[in-house]
């Protein structure tokens, strides 16, 4: 039987990417790949009976990071159904140049969502993609649409329902985006320092949880390992993953201090949902 939910991790590390650049600590250096980490994004599949046979299943990326080619190509991912943006920073949106390739071989655009605002900087940050008609030469740039996020607003994505939640990132709103499909269930919550108490009931009765846990020291726009630890506690999900490590967090070390239902997640890493 086809897993409804499966969560293939792309990328679990902080902006700087782990190793990070002239870096020579313990875990920069480290031979575990769980401890080598590019900058985070998740790809989310399930399966659609209308597609054929070939490929059944619906991909939808969460985030567009740097490393969004290499990522792909490492997977082998020929499809991408859909973009979500959990926000408007670097480590989150500068591969989306690299969604053009899905174009070409899907022969069709991509429709990518986000609140008004992250569009409204995607336009000004990308115009060579959204005015074309300004580049000097026709140029082979991603053809996207454009789709609005609301709070408050799920949304209908090929049998599942995507529901954005209110997230803070400091002093940043941000979203994070339950994903229900059949019996399953799983939440992605990256780059958060704090969950507002209204976002606490779109959280409950989760298979699946993946929260931001930085490191165990405290850092003003994410959480640490013990602030996500309370997290936990309180939402109770059947299992969560951490993400967005620093190279503070050795992947062997901390996972083993951590409850059996609690996990580091790390690149490569893949969770079904039932």
């Amino acid at each position: 039987m086809a897993h409804s939910l499966e969560l293939l991790f792309l990328g679990t590390g902080t902006s700087a990417g782990i190793p990070m650049i002239g870096c020579d600590c313990a875990v920069c250096m480290s031979d575990d790949p769980r401890n080598q980490r590019s900058r985070p994004s998740v790809l989310i599949s399930y399966p659609d009976p209308t597609l054929g046979p070939f490929d059944g299943r619906r991909r939808i990326l969460i985030d567009t990071t740097p490393e969004l080619r290499a990522q792909m190509v490492r997977h082998r991912v020929k499809r991408i159904d859909g973009v979500l943006y959990t926000h408007a920073h670097a480590d989150h949106i500068f591969g989306m140049d690299d969604l053009r390739r899905f174009n070409a071989i899907m022969k069709s655009p991509i429709h990518v969502y986000a609140e008004q605002l992250v569009l409204e900087r995607f336009r000004r940050m990308f115009p060579y993609i959204f005015e074309p008609h300004t580049n000097e030469n026709q140029s082979w740039v991603p053809k996207l649409v454009l789709n609005t996020v609301e709070i408050g607003r799920p949304l209908a994505q090929f049998g599942a329902t995507w529901t954005p939640l209110r997230l803070m990132h400091g002093r940043l709103p941000i979203l994070g985006f339950r994903v229900d499909h059949r019996d399953a269930s799983l939440a992605y919550c990256t780059d958060v320092s704090r969950i507002p108490p209204e976002t606490y009931p779109q959280l409950e009765n989760l298979d699946v949880l993946v929260l931001d846990a930085l490191r165990y020291r405290h850092h003003p726009t994410h959480m640490t390992i013990d602030q996500a630890l309370e997290q936990v506690d309180r939402i109770r999900p059947r299992r969560t993953f951490f993400t967005h490590m620093a190279h503070d967090v050795e992947h062997a070390q901390v996972e083993a201090q951590l409850p059996e239902n609690i996990r580091l997640s790390y690149d490569g890493l893949v969770v079904h949902c039932e």
